[in-house]
């Protein structure tokens, strides 16, 4: 009993008080890491600007298949009880994210989405140029991605709707455009938290985990809009389907709410974390 209390006394003083435990570089200095440049030419010559594009379409084109395949088995089941719900939709929509992000994140970045994108190059974490590429390949994907789904069940995929978003009948577009501007500023608040530098400098577990509270975002806007406009937060997932579907004259004439409210919103969180929550443009340089 006495070298049991001594091991269990050695456990409880082994970390300091200025490190609690679950962390590695509580007091180890941090510096910012320079913001990226606004053109950088060299990445036009180099093969991991294009393997990370590359990346970005891959991603989003397996999101946009399985995401769409999922909307079209709720959709078609002549009994919702029978199929995965809208529960089981968001799980599907969540689930990719968390999967793909962690397979992308070290080639890319894992952004699978322009509003992403364009929150994280307005912090200067990447290249206009590479934010320009990111998005026209995440668009592309996102065609792709739906092209093949109506390839593969060309009549299921225009009778059940082809997962197109578009307001729901009972709201107006004021109330879509607040649903993703809010949806879209919670995924990539999160984003931001979840990869934050200094937090990755002061705790080893954050890079690891970060696909996880990314995509359990995902699931929880999903499972909030849903029933307002199918839930867009991804202008590409939007851009995709309505030029794949191109039947619903809704999913065109609101489409401009599934690329001005995630723009709006990725805005937002980017102001958020970095002027409010990390204080940058406040610190002495």
């Amino acid at each position: 009993m006495e070298g049991r209390e001594e091991d269990v006394r050695l456990g409880a003083n082994k970390f300091s008080e200025k490190q609690g435990l679950g962390t590695v570089a509580q007091d180890r200095d941090y510096k910012e890491p320079p913001p990226a440049p606004l053109f950088e030419p060299g990445e036009l010559t180099s093969w991991s600007f294009y393997r990370a594009g590359i990346a970005e379409f891959i991603a989003t084109f397996l999101f946009l298949y399985v995401s769409i395949l999922t909307v079209m088995g709720y959709a078609r089941a002549p009994n919702k009880c029978q199929t995965v719900g809208v529960q089981g939709i968001a799980w599907a929509f969540g689930g990719m994210i968390f999967a793909l992000v962690y397979c992308t994140a070290g080639i890319s970045g894992g952004h699978i989405n322009p509003a992403v994108t364009l929150g994280l190059f307005l912090a200067r974490k990447l290249s206009l140029t590479r934010a320009i590429f990111y998005m026209i390949m995440q668009c592309l994907g996102a065609i792709c991605g739906a092209g093949v789904v109506k390839g593969f069940q060309p009549t299921p995929y225009q009778a059940l709707g082809g997962g197109a978003n578009y307001v729901h009948p009972g709201y107006t577009k004021g109330d879509g455009l607040g649903a993703e501007i809010v949806g879209t500023f919670v995924l990539v608040y999160t984003v931001f938290s979840a990869t934050d530098a200094k937090r990755s400098a002061r705790d080893s577990h954050v890079p690891i985990l970060a696909p996880l509270p990314i995509g359990f975002a995902v699931f929880l806007v999903h499972l909030a809009t849903i029933p307002v406009t199918g839930t867009g937060i991804n202008p590409a997932r939007s851009l995709g389907t309505a030029i794949i579907y191109n039947r619903h004259l809704n999913s065109w004439n609101d489409h401009w709410v599934f690329w001005v409210g995630p723009f709006i919103g990725a805005i937002l969180a980017a102001l958020y974390h970095q002027v409010i929550i990390r204080a940058i443009p406040f610190k002495s340089r």
